[in-house]
């Protein structure tokens, strides 16, 4: 080792992700030491609960009751694992970079609010901040566009970054289950929270999303700008539509750079068969990066979970060790764009729209006309038989038109008598 000197931590939040990592530094110390050039020590750490069993020895570090002092423990790296956007998390940031210390998180809430900030904060006073752990769990994709992929102009980047998501709908696909009854096993299971909506409301994506895109396209980070939608309407009939036209369903996070401004949308896809993210399975996460040079790169693996989180925390620690640290958003913050929000009514695409509708005279004839009048091109028009309610299930696939002219045509049937329950509108990946 070049440095006997060992990289002294203090971490907060001792939770899943906590534990993770202080079982990682034990198994592989000697393997982590070799590769960093010096020892990675935890020498302080910080929770709600002091007396709190937790399957690991926490005896023999220091205990700081108030989670912001950790910022004046002596180390040299603070470690976030509390979660929150604000809160005791941003508190403990600010603290850390303001005394020149390293930063490492795995919150992707408090990095797509406040990102900017912690990152001019770091340039101040020259501290790391790393935070590939807040993004796709154990895949390095942070590492592979800040680095990997530096010198492409990437044209857009995108993903399944939910696993709760991911399961709840390739468990639709795989056994014909609506979703509230997949949730609940999600639930039992510990793959979905009690509270989901985070998960299933895209909001949890649309965190790391923004947080792609600002290293994707040296852009300011701006959740605000991500249009979040999730799968709280998919229906198992939906699935079954979709795998009989050659697509399987799944929540897709995806950003754009263009000459309109940054577009920023998490929502339900139809995904051809043949494409990979149609394969990916399970909790898993997926990110798929397109360079000018490189073509397409393909992210891959655990995006959750103690294990593979706790080794992206791990990966940024020996990275401070070795002292390999640039700008967190892989350039300085002085030159990272103000992006505008790219309007979406302008994209071109095909879609997916499913109506449950009165099964009465005269309702395909009112949607089509909806359709015709707002300039929607109808591939195909499918009507299934009768849903749970007694409902008649009718599905457009259109051909590639303007995203405002669908929403129009939505618009106009809004609060229609024979529409029995809101539309699903789905876009086709490309």
């Amino acid at each position: 080792m070049t440095d006997t000197k060992p990289l002294r931590i203090a971490l907060a939040g001792l939770g899943t992700v906590g534990g993770g990592v202080i079982r990682l530094l034990d198994a592989n110390r000697d393997l982590i030491a070799r590769r960093a050039g010096r020892r990675i020590e935890i020498v302080a750490v910080s929770a709600r609960d002091r007396a709190k069993d937790r399957g690991v020895d926490i005896a023999r570090f220091g205990w700081v009751d108030a989670t912001a002092k950790l910022a004046e423990a002596d180390a040299d790296v603070v470690v976030e694992l509390i979660g929150g956007s604000d809160g005791p998390a941003l508190a403990l940031a600010r603290a850390t970079l303001a005394v020149g210390k390293g930063l490492v998180t795995a919150n992707k809430a408090m990095m797509a609010h406040h990102g900017l900030e912690l990152a001019r904060a770091a340039e101040g006073t020259g501290a790391p901040l790393k935070f590939e752990a807040a993004v796709a769990g154990g895949i390095p994709v942070i590492k592979g566009l800040r680095d990997g992929a530096a010198a492409n102009d990437i044209a857009r980047v995108y993903g399944i970054l939910n696993g709760t998501c991911n399961f709840i709908l390739s468990k639709m696909e795989a056994e014909g289950r609506d979703f509230a009854d997949v949730l609940a096993e999600a639930q039992a299971l510990g793959f979905a929270e009690a509270d989901p909506s985070f998960d299933i409301d895209g909001v949890d994506a649309a965190h790391k999303l923004s947080i792609l895109a600002s290293i994707a396209f040296g852009t300011q980070p701006t959740f605000s700008g991500v249009e979040a939608g999730g799968i709280r309407d998919v229906l198992a009939a939906d699935i079954a539509e979709a795998a009989a036209l050659g697509y399987r369903i799944r929540l897709i996070g995806l950003a754009e750079a263009g000459p309109d401004g940054l577009f920023q949308r998490v929502h339900a896809h139809l995904v051809p068969i043949d494409h990979p993210l149609a394969h990916v399975t399970g909790a898993t996460n997926a990110v798929v990066a397109e360079g000018n040079f490189v073509g397409r790169l393909l992210f891959q693996g655990a995006g959750a979970g103690d294990g593979p989180t706790a080794s992206a925390v791990v990966a940024d620690l020996i990275d401070i060790a070795r002292g390999e640290y640039g700008a967190p958003y892989a350039m300085p913050t002085a030159e990272l764009a103000a992006p505008a929000p790219a309007d979406s009514g302008g994209r071109r695409g095909r879609a997916y729209v499913r109506f449950t509708v009165a099964d009465k005279v005269g309702v395909l004839a009112e949607i089509a006309a909806a359709m015709r009048d707002a300039g929607v091109s109808i591939e195909s028009l499918i009507q299934r038989g009768r849903v749970g309610d007694g409902s008649v299930m009718v599905a457009i696939v259109t051909h590639e038109g303007p995203e405002r002219a669908v929403a129009q045509a939505l618009q106009t049937l809004r609060g229609s008598a024979s529409l029995t329950g809101q539309p699903l509108w789905m876009h086709i990946l490309v």
